[in-house]
């Protein structure tokens, strides 16, 4: 598996990114997460749709919790061509949890905790951490990755307008 170093940071600390980088242009790797209910659900299952992949180290967090919010307001005027993710490592009942506090109703959490199959997929698996690195990706309809933000420093939040003019141009 592909390592690379140095690519990203944690509060200045360098990082180990785990898997190969997935490019614009690139067919989205396949990879099943698992939803709140704990069923599986493929990537593949889902063209048809733009997707927006917003990958965070864990809800529980400031940034996180920020990203998926921001994302949370935006999807109403994305309409229902355009599916947003959050992906993280967090199980599966505390992403259910978090979103019934939080009042997430136009993302949809899935969890990669079981074997970071979407992680590794994608390039964005933290070695040091086991946490997803922080990156935004668009996917169009018939799969094919559109779009690429691998956030430097996971303490900092994506360019949401970026992602979101991306996912736009797609519908």
């Amino acid at each position: 598996m592909t390592e690379r170093k140095g690519i990203v940071t944690f509060k200045g600390g360098p990082l180990t990114l785990v898997g190969n980088e997935v490019k614009v242009g690139d067919t989205a790797p396949e990879a099943t997460l698992l939803a709140n209910d704990l069923s599986p659900v493929r990537i593949g299952s889902l063209r048809g749709k733009v997707l927006i992949l917003s990958c965070v180290p864990s809800l529980d967090t400031p940034v996180c919790d920020a990203q998926t919010r921001k994302f949370n307001q935006a999807a109403a005027a994305l309409g229902n061509d355009v599916e947003i993710l959050t992906i993280s490592m967090d199980l599966p009942f505390a992403q259910k949890r978090w979103c019934g506090a939080a009042g997430i109703d136009r993302v949809r959490t899935l969890s990669d905790h079981r074997d970071a199959a979407f992680a590794t997929a994608y390039g964005l698996l933290l070695k040091e951490l086991r946490l997803l690195a922080r990156a935004v990706l668009v996917v169009d309809k018939a799969g094919k990755v559109q779009y690429v933000e691998l956030v430097k420093e996971v303490t900092q939040e994506p360019d949401y307008e970026a992602a979101l003019a991306a996912a736009k141009k797609l519908v």
